[in-house]
């Protein structure tokens, strides 16, 4: 065997792609029954209500320049583009919105539209030069300029742009529900890059939902690999190195701790201590409805949006980030809305919908937030309780059974600040390779981070590539 690749994730799928196309022989184990990793889709709640389990909305998984060098619609994948991208809604009844076209944002944001469109045209005009540099590993960059551009733009903390650039609270709290992806706090420097990257890609690519749901990128992904030659073996987890047959390559698509686990005594002791400081940061806490109808939101924009922000104010969703850093909770928590079945009508039966939110907790918070987070939804669609069917819950432990990836709910594979976002798993000159010669890390816990994009996967294939030096041999 050319290469074993341990984990069906995006990532997983994408290193075992990027080798077959290079004429490998790769064999990718799974130890659930199903591949997909965070990209699996089950009747949670009800029969014929179909329910994203973890990703739901794939701005990256259209965005993604190793996506996107796929033709994956001849696998079945389709790709859904909701009416608008995201809303906001307020107390008031009223809501922002976050539209495909830059144009028609800058027109919905009033006084504040031509801040935003200054921040975000020249990102948006070069974003291939943009994904090239931020979704991989530091390095010298292809494109300084526009990495420049970026970067002054994204080190502030989000908190501060959103207060220095924009005078309406509406837009604030819109910037703050968008940087508030990166689960930090807003306080934190280079927070505004994920608002910046995630506006970015609505007006580049949109935030678009697969047709049938997450599971359909996976399958897209696997069937792909097959046409390759790429054997996939499901149902068989991987508990030490020494029970895989000779490879010149594995590619381990697991966070630092297990691979500690199951690499164990054959990791140098200093590199074993540089793994064991990497950080894992709060996790989510997750509910998905079954439900009689749309969810009744006053805000007609969100009832058009496929993303739903929650979170009155930017002042509303900065504390509530924070306090999770201290193992607390808000009471009011920032949560992210998904309403599928409202575009794909595979989702739910026939005139019923489906709902998914999450909210961030704690490290391995075993509290339920239910109550909390629909109260959350009720404030802006009163009478949303009236229409539930059915509810399905995911604690921060339930996410990392899950998924062991999920450390203590972590869907990000670790801490994703400016500490280590560029130096996952440890510092080292190429983040993919470990001191073992043969062995790789191709999980979200190398650069560039958490999200469906495949990017890791792509780069730790590349490593592989370049430090084995088969490619001109097996071309």
């Amino acid at each position: 065997m050319d290469a074993i690749i341990v984990g069906s994730g995006p990532n997983g799928l994408a290193a075992g792609i990027t080798l077959a196309r290079q004429g490998w022989n790769v064999q990718l184990i799974e130890a659930k029954e199903t591949i997909g990793g965070g990209m699996r889709t089950a009747e949670l709640t009800l029969p014929g209500f179909r329910h994203d389990i973890c990703s739901a909305i794939h701005p990256l998984g259209m965005g993604s320049p190793f996506f996107r060098s796929l033709d994956l619609s001849e696998y079945g994948l389709q790709w859904i583009q909701p009416e608008l991208p995201l809303a906001h809604p307020f107390v008031d009844g009223t809501a922002v919105s976050l539209h495909q076209s830059l144009d028609c944002t800058v027109q919905n944001l009033g006084r504040d539209g031509k801040n935003y469109g200054r921040l975000l045209k020249p990102l948006v005009q070069d974003w291939d030069g943009l994904a090239h540099e931020f979704l991989g590993p530091l390095r010298l960059p292809r494109h300084p300029i526009t990495m420049a551009q970026f970067g002054l733009r994204a080190l502030p903390p989000a908190k501060t742009t959103a207060q220095l650039l924009f005078r309406d609270e509406q837009t604030r709290a819109l910037f703050g529900g968008l940087a508030a992806h990166a689960i930090m706090p807003l306080e934190w420097p280079t927070t505004t890059a994920f608002g910046l990257m995630l506006a970015t890609l609505a007006h580049v690519v949109g935030w678009p939902i697969p047709r049938g749901g997450s599971q359909s990128i996976a399958d897209a992904l696997a069937g792909y690999f097959m046409g390759l030659g790429g054997e996939i073996v499901t149902g068989h987890e991987v508990k030490s190195l020494r029970e895989l047959p000779p490879a010149d390559a594995i590619l381990l698509d697991v966070t630092p701790r297990q691979l500690l686990q199951i690499a164990g005594d054959d990791l140098p002791s200093r590199y074993r201590r540089q793994l064991e400081k990497y950080r894992h940061g709060p996790g989510v806490f997750k509910v998905d409805w079954a439900l009689s109808e749309p969810i009744p939101w006053q805000a007609e924009a969100c009832r058009h949006a496929g993303t739903v922000h929650i979170g009155a104010t930017l002042a509303e969703i900065c504390a509530s980030e924070q306090v999770i850093w201290q193992g607390e909770y808000s009471e009011r928590p920032y949560a992210l809305v998904a309403q599928q079945s409202l575009f794909d009508s595979t989702r739910a039966p026939a005139g019923k919908h489906t709902g998914w939110a999450y909210c961030h907790v704690p490290h391995g918070s075993t509290q339920d937030m239910t109550a909390v987070i629909e109260a959350q939804i009720e404030r802006f669609a009163p009478g949303f309780r009236d229409c539930i069917l059915a509810r399905h819950m995911m604690t921060t432990q339930d996410y990392q059974h899950y998924n062991p990836n999920y450390i203590g709910g972590d869907i990000n594979g670790g801490v994703q600040n400016w500490r280590q976002l560029f130096t996952r798993p440890v510092p080292r000159l190429n983040p993919y390779t470990t001191p073992l010669p043969n062995v790789f890390l191709c999980s979200s816990s190398t650069p560039p981070g958490g999200g469906v994009h495949g990017m890791c996967g792509y780069h730790a294939a590349k490593a592989v590539l370049s430090k084995l030096e088969h490619t001109t041999r097996r071309v």
